[in-house]
């Protein structure tokens, strides 16, 4: 007799103990009792006939199967998340729940008003906004909408190609009568520069050829954009940030911006089956017209 296919509530349980390493842990995070939360795990192994930990001093270890699983389970808590926000939405009511993500910065330095704008003028619909500099796949339902810094290639997304964002030099005027302005782009390489500690394959591909900017010549190397804004907006050197977003800080001062400045693109996406509902399509539309202002300011 076929044994029948273990629940999604299972699998959600066996990701909480993989995430927090310890059935304590899981059953804090789901707000469930330890009990049912070990029996939940005791299914799951048995429905699939092998062990999925094993338990150690240092607490439960994962097997190489339930290593093996993550990606699985993790599909299956985006498909469940994408349903219940698609239960949540209407094709003509602009309300239900959209989920979002975007860059560090863009997530986190230029979304946010521009988020509490759309959420007064359509207070129905609650957004889910996730900041991570890793691509959200968008086929697999992780995210609603994406804000990208390159072109989409997977055919079944909605893509709109938006202004430029032009990124340029700053330093904190602190730092520059501490360590005078650079005359040339030559000049860089006596002062203290803040870059990244792995250059990203699309920072390789912007990056102009005579700009001296490589890793060995930083003195501050951080791969979080968020912490390499902190330290110039702190006087500690000179970095690249957006022009727009710098304009926000006054104090900012741009360096050679003849000699230097990058275009970077921008694009708002979405899956193609979400065009039906008003609520992401609606945003879809309105961050559009909100980041291509923002570049152009």
């Amino acid at each position: 007799m076929t044994k029948p296919e273990p629940s999604w509530d299972l699998y959600r349980s066996f990701l909480a103990v993989m995430r927090e390493g310890s059935l304590s842990g899981a059953a804090r995070a789901l707000a469930m009792t330890q009990p049912s939360l070990g029996r939940h795990i005791r299914e799951l192994e048995a429905a699939l006939d092998a062990a999925l930990f094993t338990r150690s001093p240092q607490g439960l270890l994962p097997t190489e199967l339930a290593a093996r699983l993550v990606p699985h389970a993790q599909a299956m808590a985006s498909a469940t998340a994408a349903l219940q926000r698609a239960v949540s939405a209407g094709e003509d009511a602009v309300r239900g729940v959209v989920r979002v993500t975007a860059s560090e910065v863009i997530g986190t330095e230029v979304l946010p008003p521009m988020l509490a704008e759309f959420r007064h003028a359509h207070p129905e619909v609650t957004i889910e906004l996730a900041v991570t500099d890793r691509a959200q796949d968008l086929l697999r339902k992780d995210a609603d909408l994406a804000i990208r810094m390159a072109r989409p290639t997977q055919q079944a997304l909605v893509a709109r190609q938006l202004a430029r964002i032009e990124l340029g030099l700053f330093a904190h005027p602190r730092y520059l009568r501490r360590h005078g302005t650079p005359a040339t782009l030559e000049a860089l390489r006596e002062h203290s520069l803040i870059g990244f500690d792995q250059e990203p394959p699309y920072l390789r591909a912007m990056r102009p050829k005579h700009l001296p900017w490589t890793r060995e010549q930083f003195a501050l190397r951080t791969d979080h954009h968020l912490a390499a804004l902190a330290a110039m907006r702190a006087g500690y050197g000179i970095g690249i940030c957006q022009v727009p977003l710098a304009a926000r800080a006054p104090k900012m001062r741009r360096l050679l911006a003849q000699e230097l400045s990058i275009p970077m693109e921008c694009w708002v996406v979405m899956h193609e089956d979400l065009r039906r509902q008003a609520a992401v399509r609606k945003l879809f539309d309105y961050l559009g017209d909100a980041l291509n202002a923002y570049a152009r300011s």
